[in-house]
């Protein structure tokens, strides 16, 4: 067998967003270690951006902004055009979910408005920004995080699984269109891994629930395969693909799975990876 193409031809220059802090900072030292990487690390926490970048064992610039904001991706776009020249990967990892349910107070349409506005929105938005340089640096890539529970949602996550599933099939259809420019397009769907804020504690707490979660160095791994050796989509840990296959397999077992969900009703939480 050949081996895998591997993405940028020349030197790599990555662009991570939600860097500060769990799944973008594993990436971060993920993919510091390739030969001649320079990276750019973007979240809103500068000290912790700054602290990172001084720990890392390549050139490291960073950018303190928040995605969401009007003028985010262009800032993004201008300091890595002036630092760096054009990006060869984009690893959109920054997110978070606002835990409630759609008929409580805190849930219904605001909160499906604020999640979608930083897991689905603030993707599209710096990716489109920085397509045209992508595209010039060809081979190039762009990874998506996005999450197993894009395809498996549960109570009290409708609206992170909403944003989630929206940015897997915009991925899907990306990876198409960009195809015949150079630009290669990867989705990770890591599944539950313990990080900053992490609201599963239930899983911490049981034994065989520990046994199924996941580390953030393996979601870097997957990142990897997902962006430099152009893979379409990784699941980390792998196992959870399984539950994804259920979902479409055997939909009335996972509707009785997710059903007797032991979880509680959960309150208004966020996690972020910024």
């Amino acid at each position: 067998m050949s081996s895998p193409s591997v993405v940028p031809a020349g030197p790599l220059v990555a662009v991570i967003t939600g860097a500060s802090s769990g799944l973008g900072e594993a990436a971060a030292f993920r993919l510091a270690r390739e030969p001649g990487a320079r990276l750019v690390l973007v979240a809103r926490r500068e000290d912790r951006l700054r602290a990172l970048a001084e720990r890392l064992p390549c050139p490291a610039t960073w950018v303190a902004v928040d995605l969401t904001d009007d003028d985010a991706p262009m800032t993004v776009r201008d300091h890595v055009r002036a630092e760096h020249g054009a990006p060869t990967l984009l690893v959109n990892n920054a997110g978070a979910g606002f835990r409630a349910r759609f008929g409580d107070a805190k849930g219904g349409w605001a909160n499906v408005h604020r999640t979608m506005a930083v897991n689905f929105d603030a993707v599209v938005r710096l990716t489109e920004a920085l397509l045209p340089d992508l595209r010039a640096a060809a081979p190039s890539a762009v990874v998506n995080v996005s999450s197993t529970a894009a395809r498996v949602a549960r109570a009290g996550t409708g609206a992170y699984s909403a944003s989630k599933a929206a940015l897997a099939a915009w991925s899907d259809a990306l990876r198409v269109e960009e195809a015949p420019h150079g630009v290669h397009v990867g989705n990770v769907l890591p599944g539950f891994v313990p990080t900053e804020g992490f609201p599963q504690s239930e899983l911490l707490e049981s034994r065989l629930g520990r046994r199924f979660l996941g580390t953030p160095e393996g979601v870097a791994e997957a990142i990897v395969e997902a962006g430099l050796l152009r893979r379409p989509e990784r699941y980390s840990p792998k196992v959870y693909a399984v539950a994804a296959g259920l979902r479409f397999a055997a939909p009335g077992l996972m509707r009785r799975i997710m059903g007797t969900d032991r979880a509680k009703a959960m309150t208004t939480k966020t996690v972020s990876d910024d």
